[in-house]
């Protein structure tokens, strides 16, 4: 839907896609915002351990899959922006990558951006989204080190509790546990009361889970970037929880109507404000990163261990570069990937093949998604001499 027709109907959302050539997508990020009369904005940091579900999160919310998911750890390597504007409000969602340390960025050889997106993304939020996996028992126990310093360390900066994964708890009943445990009992200022559970005498006392925090934490230059000294981080680490939430959510990312509670919040907690982009806009990526993303996506689902991560991906750097087939329609997306070891290229081909032809696939089915259009997208395997 386009023109003055599609702006005239109330349930129109403008088109959720990305242009496949760069040049059109810088120029959409140029173009003068097309606000409305009292117009309003919301800048939404979206924080929280590896692998807590937040790129999913931002994909239900923008109603578009834009950003990589995996069950891995690590898959969103640095800040993306996603942009959802309805009628008079439009959401900036900062999709930053998990909260790390420099011990497991050094130890698995991954990007220093993993240490400083996060931490700028939410200097520019107007709030703090902290997602928790609530299906996983260590994780859910207490809030992440690293997700307590950043909240530590902005504390004029609002900030809502969301539980991820409900859907994989069975005793339902636990999530109120979980959620006085990771609040400290308080929510938005009030003291949150909830009926205490009568468990059976051979119920098993759950043990505190022990810090997933690298022994030189304090002692690093880099770890203790938030300003505080070894007593308020010594205080901090004693603390299973944040007080000072506004709001707590329990929801699974992947059940739309569960999203759409979230969505409608963040609409009603927007502020009056001038709009940073284009109302077509959708992310601030480029074309060609979707899709590097994209296939680290597949690389990650379908390979063990280390192999994805030491996988590099050589394309060409522009989608000018790209080979647009007028006649048949679509595009052409040739990706080298190259390997450290043989025996990683031997696990990327696969027997016969299989294996790069189903990743080239299955990405490429995404990308025509996002791109709204036909991709044809062609994998070579090279070990890197």
């Amino acid at each position: 839907m386009k023109g003055k027709e599609a702006r005239a109907n109330d349930n129109y959302h403008h088109p959720a896609s990305v242009p496949a050539d760069q040049g059109e997508q810088l120029s959409l990020l140029l173009r003068q915002p097309d606000q409305p009369d009292n117009a309003k904005i919301l800048k939404v940091a979206i924080i929280g351990a590896p692998n807590a579900g937040k790129s999913t999160l931002s994909n239900q919310l923008l109603g578009r899959k834009v950003f990589a998911v995996s069950k891995k750890v690590h898959t969103t390597r640095s800040r993306a922006l996603g942009v959802l504007t309805e009628r008079d409000t439009q959401i900036i969602l900062l999709d930053t990558p998990g909260l790390t340390t420099a011990q497991k960025v050094k130890r698995h050889h991954l990007e220093k951006s993993l240490l400083v997106d996060p931490w700028t993304a939410v200097k520019e939020a107007d709030l703090m989204v902290v997602l928790v996996d609530v299906s996983d028992r260590w994780m859910c126990s207490r809030l992440d080190f690293e997700v307590m310093k950043c909240l530590a360390q902005h504390p004029n900066i609002p900030a809502i509790l969301v539980l991820n994964k409900v859907d994989l708890v069975k005793a339902k009943d636990r999530l109120l546990d979980i959620t006085a445990q990771l609040t400290c009992g308080m929510v938005n200022g009030h003291r949150i009361r909830i009926r205490p559970v009568i468990k059976p005498p051979w119920a098993k006392k759950r043990q505190d889970t022990p810090l997933d925090m690298d022994s030189s934490v304090l002692d690093n230059p880099v770890e203790t970037k938030s300003g505080m000294n070894k007593e308020q981080l010594n205080e901090l680490r004693s603390q299973l929880g944040w007080p000072n939430f506004k709001d707590v959510f329990m929801l699974s990312c992947v059940d739309k109507e569960s999203v759409e509670t979230l969505k409608h919040y963040f609409l009603l907690a927007a502020k009056p404000g001038v709009w940073q982009y284009h109302s077509e806009v959708l992310t601030d990526q480029r074309p060609e990163d979707v899709c590097t993303n994209i296939i680290r996506e597949k690389l990650l689902e379908y390979l063990p261990e280390e192999v994805p991560y030491s996988v590099t991906q050589v394309n060409n750097n522009s989608t000018s570069n790209w080979d647009t087939e007028e006649e048949e329609g679509g595009i052409d997306i040739f990706v080298k990937l190259y390997t450290k070891k043989e025996s990683h290229m031997k696990m990327v081909i696969g027997v016969a093949g299989q294996m790069v032809a189903r990743i080239a696939q299955e990405a490429g089915e995404d990308l025509s998604r996002v791109y709204l259009q036909e991709v044809r997208l062609k994998l070579s395997v090279k070990l890197r001499k």
